[in-house]
């Protein structure tokens, strides 16, 4: 059942990130499932090496949608996205 509950968090996530970066037109619901679960990890990652340690859903929720919308800049960058 935890998976089913990280799969859809992770596609909320994504999907929250592709409409901040404007990408939400280019990426599918699997993109913005792995994205979520990617950026996440990347978020906590990060946080956890500046010493952030969220206690609360809020703050965990916003420090996952932070670590997938830094990856979709990154992915970006690196040429993943198509300018229109």
């Amino acid at each position: 059942m935890s998976l089913i509950v990280s799969l859809i968090i992770g596609g909320l996530v994504g999907w929250l990130a592709s409409i901040v970066m404007k990408t939400n037109a280019q990426m599918g619901m699997i993109a913005n499932v792995l994205v979520g679960l990617v950026g996440s990890s990347l978020g906590f990652w990060l946080a956890g090496l500046l010493g952030i340690a969220p206690a609360g859903g809020i703050l965990r929720f916003g420090i996952a949608i932070a670590g997938a919308v830094l990856l979709i800049f990154i992915l970006g960058k690196v040429g993943f996205f198509r300018k229109k």
